[in-house]
């Protein structure tokens, strides 16, 4: 047991309320580092699905992505939400639950329901779905990002960068949606038979791979500092 009595949740800066002296010592601990690595380590394998070809070849169609986000970034995630909630965290508890809900929707929509969309086979009406789905968790990070501020900035980071990823994937599929081999995001060949490599998505995946590395920071910070009873790492 670390000698302070600072639990992760004050040293990443999600204060909860102290509980009163005749209550017992509080038996469920910080969810928080399980929260922050399911979500950071599966955004970073997800952002590499996102960089231009040849090098997401081996990460085509979201195959690597979907146990993660079922296992670690969806079930995982979820569990330490329901902790958070009942240690009285309502903003670690809601932003967990709710990106693990995302990574079971993101598996469910791109592994399960994707090829019922009507004209699946031309990819349209699949690229302004996943652009309108992108675009409503951006909505849901923005709400999280406007109380980041109180919880440290490591956080505020997080959330800051996750809303410019949501922001640049419904920019990426609008724009595949309207245009389609026309869009810096293509990847595939082209009508005179160049093959385009999407550059555009250099700015997009590694966004979104940077932003995950922050989650993965912040969690190493918390248990770092909560081991060692002391601030080693600052979040």
């Amino acid at each position: 047991m670390p000698a302070s009595a600072e639990t992760m949740e004050t040293a990443g800066g999600m204060k909860e309320a102290p509980p009163k002296m005749e209550e017992k010592p509080e038996w469920w601990a910080s969810p928080a580092v399980v929260g922050l690595m399911g979500f950071g380590t599966t955004t970073m394998i997800a952002g590499l699905t996102n960089l231009p070809a040849p090098y997401s070849a081996g990460f085509a169609n979201n195959w690597v992505v979907f146990g993660m986000a079922m296992a670690f970034g969806g079930t995982a995630q979820f569990a330490a939400g329901l902790i958070a909630l009942r240690k009285g965290n309502m903003f670690a508890g809601s932003a967990f639950i709710g990106y693990g809900s995302f990574w079971w929707a993101f598996t469910l929509m791109l592994y399960t329901f994707v090829g019922l969309a009507p004209g699946a086979s031309a990819g349209t009406a699949i690229y302004y779905g996943i652009a309108a789905f992108a675009f409503v968790w951006m909505l849901f990070t923005f709400t999280f990002l406007i109380n980041a501020p109180k919880h440290g900035w490591g956080v505020f980071m997080v959330f800051l960068f996750l809303t410019i990823a949501f922001l640049l994937l419904t920019v990426k599929f609008w724009s595949l949606g309207m245009s389609g081999t026309g869009s810096p995001f293509y990847i595939g060949t082209l009508p005179n038979g160049t093959f385009q490599t999407g550059a555009a998505n250099w700015a997009v995946g590694g966004e979104i791979i940077f932003d995950g590395f922050l989650a993965w920071y912040v969690a190493t910070a918390d248990l770092t500092n909560w081991n060692y009873g002391r601030k080693v790492l600052p979040s």
